[in-house]
């Protein structure tokens, strides 16, 4: 299936002006790995803004970690493969490109899954901490519990599908949510989804008994 839902202009621009959290830029990142669409249209940003973004500073909490993720990306080209949907396991293309596959230290097959509820989680460590990154693993044809937002949150499926109030997202689609957004992402029924979520605060769950372990689960 192709990819349908992409990034917004003004995302790809405070991208490439280094002025995103760690978090967000690492989504950014990977979706521009996986989407030639997107990738055609930050060259432009790119080439015909270079001028005026080298006027721009980063915040000084964010450089480091900035340079980090561009030292990350010039070490390991974007692809231009068609995107995989299995593992490394047997010979086929990783499911997780990079920058992303560097940060994790592994494709998904040796990934340590911690359980929460609705999914399994992986903490991504990053250095600003304005933002916190995890890849989710929600089952084939069940839901995570219902929920809406604090800050921005990015969604990124990088294997299966899940659908919601917004529509369905398979491999490369990308999902942006605030508060004025309340969902409930269900898998499809075919295949687990592995996704790259981002968020700048906790969520707003809908059941008391989520956000009872809420601060445990870090989510």
């Amino acid at each position: 299936m192709s990819i349908i839902h992409h990034l917004e202009e003004d995302i790809l621009l405070d991208h490439a002006a280094g002025t995103l959290a760690e978090g967000f830029s690492l989504a950014v990142a990977t979706h521009l790995a996986i989407c030639p669409a997107c990738r055609e249209r930050y060259a432009m940003i790119e080439g015909t803004g270079g001028a005026l973004l080298e006027d721009i500073e980063p915040a000084p909490d964010t450089d480091a970690s900035w340079q980090s993720l561009r030292t990350r990306i010039a070490d390991a080209p974007l692809p231009t493969a068609k995107p995989a949907r299995r593992g490394s396991a047997g010979g086929s293309a990783p499911i997780l490109p990079e920058p992303l596959r560097s940060y994790v230290g592994s494709d998904v097959d040796a990934i340590r899954w911690k359980a929460m509820p609705g999914a399994a989680q992986f903490i991504i460590q990053t250095r600003d901490g304005r933002a916190v990154a995890r890849l989710l693993r929600i089952p084939a044809g069940k839901p995570v519990p219902e929920h809406t937002h604090r800050g921005m949150e990015m969604t990124l499926v990088l294997s299966g599908a899940f659908s919601d109030e917004d529509g369905t997202f398979t491999r490369g689609d990308i999902e942006i949510a605030d508060g004025s957004l309340t969902h409930q992402p269900v898998a499809t029924d075919d295949a687990d989804c592995i996704c790259l979520a981002v968020t700048e605060a906790p969520l707003k769950f809908k059941s008391w008994i989520v956000r009872l372990f809420q601060p445990v689960l870090g989510i």
